[in-house]
């Protein structure tokens, strides 16, 4: 398989952890992975980009631009920022709530939906509603393994579900595993519905 996935967000999202479990899922299956990480003021929201690429081709683990297969977006302003990463063609998984800079302050009017619009007039896009998804599970931070289900059930990602699953399981502590393992499941449902469509 040749596949090249860009993930961003801000800091604190859960970017890192998303790229570890599809690098890791991907080398299950037998391909050769490069992986990297751009990390800014994490503690601080600052922006993270994890580049994974899946393919003994790639011979430097940064993707170029216009290289991305898919761009898996924590927040929409970032995914906007990226979007240069994304070849003609690709596919955009967006999570529809911001998170306002704090340099912004709590009376900014920012709510993401300009850059939900112009991702979704520039290509193929699928919007999560990170909020809705994660409810049942009492916190959003469940979304990085939510939205990897969403990834496997478009078909986008070209990673086995079970390939996934077991890689959650190897990783995510075992008193996170049981609300880690179903947010997968409803993030697959999502991904499952788009891909019917």
């Amino acid at each position: 398989m040749k596949k090249d996935i860009m993930i961003c967000g801000v800091g604190g999202q859960g970017t890192v952890l998303a790229s570890k479990i599809i690098a890791a899922s991907a080398m299950d299956e037998g391909n050769t992975v490069h992986s990297a990480e751009t990390i800014g003021m994490a503690q601080r929201g600052g922006a993270v980009t994890s580049h994974v690429r899946i393919g003994g081709d790639a011979f430097s683990p940064l993707i170029p631009i216009g290289g991305a297969d898919l761009l898996i977006a924590f927040e929409p302003s970032e995914a906007v920022r990226n979007l240069r990463y994304l070849k003609k063609g690709g596919f955009v998984i967006v999570n529809r709530v911001p998170v306002i800079p704090t340099s912004l302050g709590t009376s900014s009017e920012y709510d993401g939906k300009a850059e939900i619009d112009f991702l979704q007039s520039r290509c193929r896009c699928l919007v999560v509603d990170s909020a809705g998804l994660c409810a049942p599970f009492g916190s959003t931070k469940f979304f990085n393994i939510a939205v990897l289900g969403t990834a496997t059930g478009t078909g986008e990602l070209g990673i086995k579900e079970d390939t996934i699953r077991n890689e959650i399981i190897k990783i995510v502590p075992e008193r996170f595993l049981e609300k880690n393992l179903a947010a997968f499941e409803a993030g697959q449902k999502i991904g499952e519905s788009y891909a019917d469509q």
